[in-house]
C-alpha cells in the first residue's frame, strides 16, 4: 500500500469514527407544552384543570407572571401541577428583575425550582423562608440572589473575610437537597451550592434569560444577559442524580428591601439522547433520593479556597522560623569550630 492510499484509508477511518461519535452523543430536543408556560398564560389559575398555580402575591399580566412586586415583604410562587418523568431535560427561563432600589440595596431574589413537594397555598412566609419556597426542600434549586447578606454581616461586624466570599451580586448558584439539608440565608447559600457565578441582571432594558440542562446526570446552567444572543457558562456539574416525577415551580420573595421579580416564560424541553449499553446499564437503576456524586470534594475545595489565605500566612511563618533557626545553629556551630581551631595551636 503506497503512501497516498494508506493516508486515505487512515482520513476515512477517522471519519467514520468521528460520525460515530457524533451519533453517539446527537441529542434531539422536544417542547413540552404541558410544563411550559408563555404568553398569554393560558392554563394558569386556581382551578383544578390548570397546568399552573399561582400562590401567594403573583399575578398575572399580559406581559408577565409578577412574583412580587417592588414592594416590602412580599412572596409569590408558579408551580406547575403536573409531575416531570422526562429522564433528560432542558428549562430556559425568560426573566426580569427590575426596581426602584439603588445597588445593594434591593432584594431579595428569585428561584427556579425541580423538587419533590410543591409550595402550598396558605403556608406562611415563615415557612417559605428560601426565596418563598419551604426549606430542607427535595430537588434542584437555582437562586438568583440580588442581595449579599453575607457580605453586609461581615462588613457590620468588621471582620475581613478571604477573596471567595467576596462573592458579586446579583450571583446565581445551584443547590441540591435531600430533605435534610437547610439553606442558609444568612450566608447566601454559602455552604451548600455546587457553583455558581455573578450575573449582572437587574434593571436591564434587554431580555434576560437562564438556561438549565440536566442530561447524563450532568447539571449545566448557563446565562443569557448581555442582550448578544450569546449563552455563557455558569456551572457544569457531573453525577447529579435527580428523581423523575418533581415538579417545575418559580418563587420569589421581598423583604425590607424589594424588587419586581417578573417571569416572563417558561419553556420546558424533554432531550432525546442516545445512549451506549453501557451507559443504560450504568444509569439504569432508579434514584429515589437527590444527590451530587463527590459532594464532599466540592465542598473540601471551597473549604480549602477559603483557608488558602491563611494557608499562605502560616506557611510564610513558619518558613522564617525556620531559616531563623538554621541561621542559629550554624552560627552555634561556627563559633565551636572556631574555638576549637584557636585551642590546636596553644
Amino acid at each position: 500500500m503506497d503512501l497516498k492510499t494508506y493516508s486515505t484509508f487512515v482520513f476515512l477511518i477517522a471519519t467514520s469514527l468521528s460520525f460515530a461519535d457524533d451519533g453517539h452523543h446527537e441529542m434531539e430536543e422536544f417542547l413540552k407544552r404541558e410544563f411550559s408556560l408563555s404568553k398569554p398564560y393560558q392554563g394558569v389559575g386556581s382551578s383544578s384543570s390548570s397546568h399552573w398555580e399561582l400562590m401567594g402575591d403573583a399575578m398575572v399580566t399580559t406581559e408577565q407572571v409578577r412574583l412580587t412586586s417592588d414592594m416590602q415583604s412580599k412572596q409569590g410562587a408558579v408551580w406547575s401541577r403536573i409531575p416531570c418523568h422526562l429522564r433528560d431535560w432542558e428549562l430556559q427561563v425568560h426573566f426580569k428583575i427590575h426596581g426602584q432600589g439603588k445597588k445593594n440595596l434591593n432584594g431579595d431574589g428569585l428561584a427556579i425550582w425541580y423538587t419533590k413537594e410543591r409550595m402550598q397555598k396558605g403556608i406562611s412566609v415563615l415557612l417559605g423562608p428560601v426565596f418563598g419556597n419551604q426549606d430542607f426542600f427535595k430537588g434542584l434549586g437555582v437562586f438568583v440572589d440580588t442581595y449579599p447578606n453575607e457580605e453586609k454581616q461581615l462588613e457590620a461586624q468588621k471582620t475581613r473575610y478571604a477573596t471567595r466570599t467576596q462573592r458579586i451580586f446579583p450571583y446565581v448558584l445551584a443547590m441540591v437537597g435531600n430533605g435534610t439539608i437547610s439553606y442558609d440565608h444568612e450566608r447566601d447559600g454559602h455552604a451548600t451550592e455546587l457553583g455558581g457565578c455573578s450575573a449582572m441582571v437587574r434593571n436591564l432594558k434587554h431580555d434576560t434569560f437562564l438556561f438549565i440542562r440536566y442530561v447524563r446526570r450532568r447539571l449545566t446552567i448557563m446565562m443569557d444577559i448581555d442582550g448578544q444572543h450569546d449563552w455563557r457558562d455558569c456551572l457544569d456539574i457531573p453525577g447529579v442524580k435527580l428523581p423523575l416525577g418533581y415538579y417545575f415551580g418559580v418563587s420569589a420573595i421581598t423583604g425590607d428591601l424589594s424588587d419586581n421579580h417578573d417571569m416572563i416564560s417558561l419553556k420546558v424541553y424533554q432531550l432525546t439522547v442516545l445512549r451506549s449499553e453501557a451507559e443504560e446499564n450504568e444509569e439504569g437503576d432508579e434514584i429515589t433520593l437527590p444527590s451530587v456524586d463527590n459532594i464532599y470534594l466540592l465542598r473540601m475545595g471551597d473549604d480549602e479556597e477559603e483557608w488558602s489565605v491563611i494557608g499562605i500566612f502560616f506557611t510564610i511563618l513558619f518558613s522564617m522560623l525556620g531559616c531563623f533557626l538554621l541561621l542559629v545553629v550554624v552560627l552555634i556551630v561556627h563559633s565551636h569550630w572556631n574555638e576549637n581551631r584557636r585551642k590546636r595551636f596553644y
